[in-house]
């Protein structure tokens, strides 16, 4: 059919149009999105789970990590970073559902782990601000969602295409009067 006359199905991404392909991705991100030139954008053949999971594993472990959990994700991957890498160094900044981990409390000596916004109560940074400009370690941020509802800025930006979740409707209160209450916290 017409539709994949230009479809690279079963074409390897190591081929001419593979590659360029790849690459046209990466600038389409790249000005989307607002990346500066000077940032490394990287497509991994993964879920975004397997693309922050990839970062976790391959770049943390030289200093102490200061993972900040709200929500699933956040919970997770503290989760995974002191029961399954195993580092010894790890403190993790928790807050409740419908809550935000006090963000003051991050000593950006240390690598830090967060997610954007949470998808089940929709709790979100305020801004990157918090982000220091300064910082020693890296700030890995698992950004699924917030690509379409905000501009992070993090030194490592995870992302995916995936689409915000909202909570079951047996929960009480809307979705956004939750997240916007709390944002204004």
């Amino acid at each position: 059919p017409e539709l994949l006359k230009n479809a690279l199905v079963g074409r390897s991404h190591r081929s001419k149009e593979g590659k360029a392909r790849l690459v046209e991705a990466i600038e389409l991100h790249r000005k989307l999105l607002g990346i500066p030139a000077d940032y490394k954008i990287g497509i991994v053949p993964a879920s975004d789970t397997g693309a922050v999971e990839m970062a976790l594993w391959s770049l943390l472990g030289e200093r102490g990590v200061d993972v900040l959990a709200w929500e699933s994700f956040g919970s997770g991957w503290a989760s995974d970073i002191s029961k399954e890498l195993k580092l010894k160094d790890v403190r993790v900044i928790k807050a409740g559902y419908g809550e935000i981990a006090d963000l003051k409390q991050v000593d950006w000596s240390r690598d830090v782990v967060f997610t954007w916004n949470g998808t089940t109560w929709g709790v979100k940074v305020p801004n990157g601000d918090w982000i220091a400009a300064d910082r020693q370690g890296l700030a890995i941020c698992d950004a699924t969602s917030a690509v379409s509802l905000a501009r992070p800025s993090c030194s490592a930006m995870i992302a995916s295409s995936k689409r915000l979740k909202k909570p079951p409707s047996s929960e009480k209160g809307s979705w956004r009067s939750r997240r916007t209450s709390t944002e204004k916290a």
